[in-house]
């Protein structure tokens, strides 16, 4: 992100926003979670001066980097009870989402001593402003793109590679990151390469939408985040439908949401056998995105693809092999080394005659697959609104609070 960004301290009460759509996955939560796990909530407290937990205040007012929803909700759970012990005041309603969020946070925290909230306060501040130390910038290697910050963006050997490249928050897909693939899919579609390769970073193919994506939205301004997060959306996923040369899946780990969803529209899946993949939208009270709907139905069949899609079956990378989801499994420790040889191979193939024979395929199912992503967003947009998925949001957010 950029320098000095604008995000509220926690310690003085902010304002988080309200969870209410899109979010598509539990994988992005379970991400978020993550830095919080590491802290220490009981046992003895060390000494920390006033001086020192006044210093940390001021840091989180310096970050630049927007550390997630549940490590702002913990650093101001740690400040109310550091300060003033713990919880004791009234729960608030059901609908007060936010205050809802931030009371839970606070009274998970129990009976801990104002002394060992103030140390792991510290500690977590300590922790977030040394992931910003400025690290020796890397250059980049012959055909690297520069112009990207979620995405790593090479071509070489006829092959543009798009990196997901958010490994800390497991490729959690940020706004940024959805804008910034929109951008890199119209420039791998117009330029020399052969063939184009999407793959994710780190353990993890992607976790899905990241929840910041939903954060700081007033109540007011609800219906128009529901409005642009279904137009960005539609662009996103015809961006994919519309892609005009051969388009890969390297599928290097867990996937989860909207990254599983699209699979069903590129021309080849290559996954390693420790990848899983989980569409968990009835749980969040969503539907399906990413042409699934169409998609799914005719690559497994309408049995296997309810499965997935109404009751949020999770498949092994063999299961999604077996249900025509994935076009070929291979051993993790020689995923990369036996794929990048057969992709280098495909990409020596002569680049016009690839085109034209994938657009003579996808020109089938072109004007039905837009028709889908339209409905399907229309749909979401509606669903991001109702009190169900409202309430189904709000019910796993206070639940990850509280891990």
């Amino acid at each position: 992100m950029a320098a000095g960004r604008n995000w509220p301290s926690l310690s003085l009460a902010p304002n988080f926003g309200l969870v209410t759509c899109w979010l598509g996955n539990l994988g992005s939560l379970q991400a978020a979670c993550f830095p919080i796990r590491q802290m220490h909530t009981s046992g003895t407290a060390m000494q920390v001066s006033q001086e020192d937990f006044e210093k940390a205040k001021d840091q989180v007012k310096l970050l630049k980097k927007d550390p997630g929803s549940e490590v702002k909700l913990k650093l101001y759970a740690l400040f109310k009870q550091a300060t003033e012990g713990s919880c004791n005041t009234p729960k608030p309603g059901m609908l007060d989402f936010v205050n809802k969020a931030k009371w839970d946070a606070w009274r998970a925290l129990g009976s801990l001593p104002k002394e060992n909230a103030r140390q792991n306060y510290v500690d977590l501040v300590s922790s977030l402003v040394s992931s910003e130390s400025p690290q020796q910038a890397k250059q980049p290697s012959g055909g690297e793109h520069q112009q990207y910050e979620t995405l790593r963006v090479t071509t070489e050997n006829n092959i543009t590679k798009i990196i997901l490249n958010r490994p800390e928050r497991k490729n959690a897909i940020s706004t940024q990151m959805y804008e910034e693939l929109i951008l890199a899919l119209e420039a791998a579609g117009k330029d020399d390469s052969a063939i184009a390769v999407l793959t994710g970073n780190g353990d993890y193919y992607s976790s899905g939408n990241d929840l910041n994506n939903f954060m700081n939205v007033s109540p007011d301004k609800i219906e128009q985040k529901a409005k642009d997060g279904a137009v960005l959306l539609k662009n996103f996923v015809g961006h994919f439908i519309d892609f005009p040369k051969p388009l890969i899946a390297v599928v290097n780990g867990p996937a989860v949401g909207i990254p599983v969803t699209l699979l069903g529209l590129f021309d080849i899946v290559y996954a390693t056998d420790r990848a899983t993949f989980h569409t968990p939208f009835s749980a969040l009270g969503q539907s399906p995105e990413g042409c699934s709907s169409y998609t799914f139905p005719k690559i497994m069949g309408s049995a296997k693809a309810k499965e997935m899609l109404i009751f949020g079956k999770k498949l092994t990378a063999q299961e999604a092999w077996a249900n025509g989801l994935v076009t070929e499994v291979f051993p993790d420790s020689t995923f990369k080394e036996e794929v990048w040889a057969r992709l280098k191979a495909f990409a020596s193939l002569p680049r016009n005659a690839m085109r034209i024979s994938k657009q003579l395929m996808r020109s089938v199912d072109r004007e039905k697959l837009h028709a889908v992503n339209s409905q399907e967003c229309q749909i979401l947009e509606e669903r991001w609104l109702s009190d169900e998925c409202m309430t189904a949001i709000m019910n796993f957010f206070s639940k990850s609070s509280k891990l």
